[in-house]
């Protein structure tokens, strides 16, 4: 596939240049520049992000980061069995917990919960820090929702996280799924405060919080202009000048009839 030139594969994080370090020079860099891509394209082009993947992989499969980055390509595009085993790969080399909680949500995502749930409360979790102690929370509660236990998916999000009042990496994530348990659990007052606090600390829009919120508040957004751009300036155009006319028809009374303004 091909590689823009502005890519040099120095881009990657030293840690992962680092394992790179076991491959001869030229190999290194192309393995490089492709998990630069992966890197730059997984969230816009998940499709086209999962094809450099699957060249660093048949490039340096024996590289730690190579696996992860092919499993985090895949989780992407929702091949959940792949990503899977690449994750188990990846955590074979390096021995690392780190990985455990994507590992049960791909669990999720090929229908056993329940072993997403045996996850959530295995040792390796106690060894996770907390971002991904809070990820892990995630994951089982939405494994709850996923077996029709909404009550006990909003207990397992109930933490000193989600009462903390500092905002975190994961602090907006963490509120926006637990307004969208208790509004799934039919609980809309609470959801609606828990949305609005979601939309304070989502600092870069990782959630479509204010949107839900906008939802539950009853706002709709409508577009001013269709798809040509004209037609909707068109008609009130044509309505301004009906009401004109029926204006001068009328002598005295107000032609706008209150409608138009509003």
């Amino acid at each position: 596939m091909p590689i823009p030139e502005d890519v040099t594969g120095d881009e990657i994080d030293k840690d992962v240049r680092q394992e790179l370090q076991s491959l001869p020079k030229t190999l290194a860099e192309d393995v490089a520049k492709n998990l630069v891509m992966v890197a730059r394209l997984i969230d816009e082009d998940p499709e086209g992000a999962y094809g450099y993947s699957k060249v660093a992989l048949r490039l340096a499969s024996r590289v730690a980061a190579v696996r992860e980055a092919a499993g985090f390509a895949a989780y992407a595009n929702q091949k959940y069995a792949e990503a899977l085993a690449e994750f188990r790969a990846a955590r074979r080399m390096t021995g690392t917990v780190e990985l455990w909680p994507v590992m049960a949500d791909c669990e999720r995502g090929l229908g056993r919960p329940e072993k997403a749930l045996d996850m959530a409360g295995a040792p390796e979790v106690h060894k996770l820090d907390k971002a991904g102690q809070v990820e892990m929370r995630l994951v089982a509660a939405g494994a709850r929702r996923d077996m029709g236990q909404l009550d006990a998916a909003i207990v397992t999000l109930q933490s000193p996280e989600l009462a903390s009042n500092s905002v975190q990496p994961w602090t907006a994530r963490l509120r926006y799924a637990y307004a969208d348990a208790l509004l799934a659990a039919g609980r809309e007052r609470e959801a609606r405060e828990w949305f609005a606090k979601a939309v304070e600390a989502d600092r870069d829009g990782s959630t479509d919080a204010s949107d839900r919120l906008a939802e539950l508040d009853g706002v709709e957004f409508v577009d001013a202009l269709d798809e040509d751009g004209s037609g909707d300036s068109e008609a009130s155009a044509e309505s301004a000048d009906d009401s004109a006319e029926d204006g001068d028809k009328d002598g005295d009374r107000d032609g706008d009839k209150g409608g138009d303004e509003d």
